[in-house]
């Protein structure tokens, strides 16, 4: 009668296990019905289900205690029914849980778990994505959770993730596992204080003199409280007659948001197709598509007549509709699908565009943005979306 055996192996640090373990294998009957294997620093763990049809698995035994003395190892004997499960949990709904911070802490990590149990949500492994930690400082650090079991509440699980991010200053992101989130293949950005550390319309304003008028609706824009579209003419108006000599400035005065040029050069290294999608204005759009080698640039038009800007706005108006609209055009001209799109904003008039894509991220966003969006990413910089997509700092 067959018999089905899993075994387990921990082989001390620095034994090479799977050659002793491979040469054990082929002395015995047995057929390989499933392997695992991990290296974590430096120890091996094996994971082997096999299927005897003659004789039992005292034989491999006794040469794997001879080949790995050192190593501990356990069997248990499965029915058709024990192995069906364990097969069955194989093929478990899999989640990945980002968990990012300038440094992660034992308390940030135990939270997050923690939430994730509570949830059904069991960790089956674990990996560092950024760059090895110093022992003093650090700029950036990422740890993946590979989660297995279905996720029955998506909203709660959200909203305690969101509260645990913001007790703890963290980001925590969690998606689904599957080919999308490794096959995205266009990545749209908004521009002002999303690629940008600025609001354009806003230094435009203060070069005029109407600075807080200005900045103070924008704010309110922003944060979702005035319609985009309105509010933008209302502070267009009041930038009648400013002289365009000062865009020269403005434009070079403009400083990149911390990570964006690491960001794309991963993003351009995986292939991807790149645009701006953005409420501020082309003529910086295309400063900032030269800069970061951006394939797509679509903004508003600045109206100048006379070297006067006229306050008039050029239709079509990029508001949150349009941003909508422009990722649909591109993903439909790239021949992909909106699971195939990452859109990155902080603004609400950047929430349909977030929501569209396969994989929305919310950066440094206003409280409404934040909890509205798919993900967030708050202390880190932009090239945090590399985490998201499962890159190392190494690739």
């Amino acid at each position: 009668m067959a018999r089905i055996v899993l075994i387990n192996i921990a082989a001390a640090q620095g034994a090479t296990a799977w050659p002793a373990v491979a040469t054990a294998l082929a002395g015995s009957a047995a057929s390989v019905l499933d392997a695992r294997s991990a290296t974590v620093f430096g120890d091996s763990l094996l994971g082997l289900v096999l299927r005897f049809t003659a004789g039992d698995e005292s034989t491999l035994l006794a040469a794997l205690r001879a080949a790995l003395p050192e190593a501990q190892l356990r069997s248990q004997e499965l029915s058709e029914a024990a192995y069906a499960a364990l097969m069955a949990e194989q093929g478990a709904p899999r989640q990945v849980l980002s968990l990012m911070a300038r440094r992660v802490t034992s308390e940030q990590l135990a939270k997050v778990v923690a939430i994730a149990s509570a949830h059904g949500l069991h960790t089956e492994g674990l990996e560092r994505l950024s760059a090895a930690a110093p022992l003093e400082g650090g700029n950036k650090a990422c740890l993946e959770l590979k989660l297995s079991g279905q996720v029955l509440n998506a909203e709660a699980l959200r909203a305690e993730l969101l509260a645990a991010a913001d007790e703890l200053q963290m980001d925590v992101a969690l998606q689904a596992d599957g080919l999308a989130r490794r096959h995205r293949r266009l990545a749209v950005f908004d521009m002002d204080s999303t690629l940008i550390q600025a609001e354009v319309i806003d230094e435009l304003a203060k070069a005029a003199g109407v600075g807080e008028r200005v900045s103070a609706i924008t704010e309110r824009a922003m944060r979702g409280e005035l319609d985009f579209r309105a509010s933008f003419k209302e502070r267009l108006a009041l930038l009648k007659g400013l002289d365009v000599s000062v865009l020269d400035s403005i434009g070079a005065s403009l400083r990149l948001t911390e990570g964006a040029e690491a960001l794309f050069a991963g993003l351009h290294r995986l292939g991807y197709k790149t645009a701006i999608l953005s409420g501020g204005f082309n003529y910086f759009a295309k400063q900032i598509q030269a800069r970061l080698g951006i394939d797509y640039v679509f903004a508003n038009e600045l109206e100048v007549v006379d070297g006067k800007c006229t306050g008039v706005a050029v239709e079509p108006i990029v508001d949150a509709q349009r941003k909508a609209d422009l990722l649909r055009e591109l993903a439909a001209r790239e021949g992909l699908t909106l699971e195939q799109t990452i859109a990155v904003g902080d603004g609400a008039n950047d929430l349909p565009m977030l929501g569209l894509a396969g994989l929305g991220v919310a950066l440094h966003a206003k409280p409404l943005v934040r909890q509205s969006a798919k993900q967030a990413i708050s202390t880190l910089g932009l090239d945090g979306v590399l985490y998201l997509l499962g890159v190392k700092d190494g690739d």
